[in-house]
Order: structure tokens, then sequence, then C-alpha cells
């Protein structure tokens, strides 16, 4: 098994930004959930969505289902959401095939420009919070798959083959979610896919547990995604955690299920009716583990803010209107991980 390469950086995703701005602020320490205190007990409380049910009769009880998920947890899973099992398995194959390799292949990709098409980002120590992030990602861009195919690796062989399959089955979910995500909000049904654009991967690998001089060892650290909504599909070891009725719980794979959160963008769009999820994973001690994240997000052009359906006098615009470039951007500026980045957008309290 390859060891974990270590540099000093964030764990954030980048799709593109002005990489070299200053930042404003940061995350006070407080603000940070320790790793303690997981509700082990309420594993078992994730909501559950057929989706093959979003196309017959009870679509209106599934779309209502989604709605509750997404305000009280900011996350769900995805039953019968049309991608093959073999595709699944595919995929993960692929990616701990891929972080099998020797440095030397998988270094081809590393690189520091967050504006790259693919690029690998390998684990790091933050001795300023004495932590040490134990995760390598291999993030790129897929959609359309055919259009940035090219950029990927070919070792493994069946890497193209795989992923593009994989990528296109979940764009197609994707798709879906959003206009039931929509409807939930009674909105049009395209509402939020007519400012839809892009598809970006990150294939995450953790190791088994590493030892490290620093305190603290994450997978990934507390944060919340700059996304309309981002789908997960884990392998069978756990890892995630999420933030719900103010304290941890364990969201454990459930076979051929995706989990599916809400990010910041969605929590604008809906006015803070949903909220961006608060997540972090943990490394298994035992176990290598393998989860695939298709981050989704709008155009760049595209003009963000509450739905003015949502907007009255008993509910005032949380946020003002701003484009989802502007808000990329300021995530270079802000140096937060969570959905306070929104607070550069609230709306004028005069």
């Amino acid at each position: 098994m390859s060891p974990t390469l270590l540099q000093e950086g964030s764990d954030h995703h980048a799709l593109a930004g002005a990489k070299n701005a200053a930042f404003a602020y940061s995350d006070p320490l407080s603000e940070i959930p320790a790793l303690s205190g997981v509700d082990i007990s309420a594993d078992g409380s994730t909501p559950i969505i057929d989706m093959e049910a979003l196309l017959g009769p009870h679509r209106s009880e599934v779309i209502k289902q989604i709605g509750i998920a997404c305000e009280k947890n900011g996350f769900f899973a995805v039953k019968n959401h049309g991608i093959p099992e073999m595709k699944i398995n595919n995929m993960l194959d692929t990616a701990r095939e891929f972080f099998h390799l020797p440095d030397e292949e998988r270094l081809k990709f590393r690189s520091a420009d967050p504006d790259s098409v693919i690029r690998l980002v390998t684990g790091f120590q933050d001795k300023t919070r004495n932590v040490f992030v134990s995760r390598q990602s291999l993030k790129f861009h897929c959609h359309p798959v055919e259009e940035y195919k090219s950029h990927w690796p070919s070792n493994p062989p069946s890497f193209r083959e795989n992923v593009g399959e994989y990528c296109a089955s979940v764009r197609k979910v994707e798709v879906a979610i959003l206009e039931a995500i929509s409807e939930s909000l009674d909105l049009e049904r395209d509402y939020i896919d007519k400012i839809l654009k892009g598809h970006y991967v990150s294939i995450n690998y953790y190791p088994a547990c590493q030892e490290s001089e620093l305190d603290v060892t994450y997978g990934v650290r507390t944060h919340t995604d700059p996304t309309l909504i981002t789908i997960l599909m884990q392998d069978d070891v756990p890892g995630l955690q999420v933030i719900n009725d103010d304290k941890w719980i364990n969201v454990n794979p459930i076979s051929n299920a995706v989990v599916v959160h809400v990010g910041d963008i969605l929590q604008a769009i809906s006015n803070y009716k949903y909220k961006s999820l608060l997540h972090q994973a943990i490394v298994n001690c035992e176990k290598e583990r393998v989860s695939i994240a298709s981050y989704c997000y709008p155009s760049d052009d595209a003009m963000i803010g509450p739905a003015k359906k949502l907007v009255d006098k008993v509910h005032p615009a949380i946020y003002k209107d701003f484009t989802y470039r502007e808000f990329h951007e300021s995530m270079w500026r802000v140096k937060c991980s969570t959905a306070k980045r929104l607070d550069l957008f609230k709306a004028s309290t005069d």
C-alpha cells in the first residue's frame, strides 16, 4: 500500500478562483467541534428516500420527505437511484487501484493550482491547530465527460471508462434530485436546473490510521460544501460524521445508496430554510476507506440569492443577490470552511 504523502495546505476543494487574494478572516478555533462526543446510538437515523418513487403516483409524498430531510437533517440517503451496482463497484475498485499505484504515478497529478482541470491533493499537517489530515484526493471536472476525459489518468487502464460511466450516471441523479428539491421549496421543477453548470468529483482515499506527532488525526476536517448539493458514494468502511440536533452522529454506509447533503448555495437559494450540512470524516485504524464525492454547482454568472417566492414580510431575505463567481472568489479572500462564507452576502438590516 502506498504511503500518504504530506504537504502543507488546505483540505477545501476548489473549482476555480482568485487564489492569490488575501485572507480576510478565519474560523475561530472554538467553533470547530471536537471529535469526541459522537452519538453512536443515533446511527440508523439517516432519512432514506426511494428515488424510484419519484417516477410514480407517490411523487408528491417523496417530495415532501425530501423537503423535511433537507430542513431538519441537511442530508438524506437515496436508494433505487438508478446507478447500476456494477458501475459503482467498478468506480470504487478503480479508485483503490489508482491510490495503490507507485508514488511517481500518482504524483503526476499533484498540483497546488485550484484552476487545474485535475489535481492530486495529499495529506497535510496543520501545526497551528495541531491536527493531521490523512487523506489523498484526486479532484477533477467531469461534465461533459468527453470534454475532460483526456485529462484523466490512463493508469490504471480502466480509469477513464469506469470513471466516465459512473460520472455520467451520477449527473442524471443530480438533475433528478435538484428537480425534487426545487419542488420541495414550492418552486418550478427546473428552477435550480436552469442555473446548473458543472460537475466536479473528488475521489477520496483514507489509509488506515497513520502515526503523527500531532494530537488529532482527521480524514477531513469539519466543513460545509460550497455547492448546491453534494452526492457521496461510500464504500463499506464507516467514516462520515455529521452534525444533527447539535451533536455528531455517524452516517454509516448503506449498501447501494448514495448520501445527498445540502451545500452553501442551496442554503442561500432556500433563504436559510435548508442549512448547509456541517460534516467531517474520521479515519479507520484497521481498514482503508474510499469515497466518491460529486459536487454540483452553478454557472459562474448564475445569480444566486433567496428565491423571490420564498421572501415576504414574514420571511425577509437573509441574503442579497450575488453571482456564483462572486461567491467563489470570496472563498479565497475569506479563510473559512463553513457556511459562514455566506455572511459576506447577508442582506442589509437597515
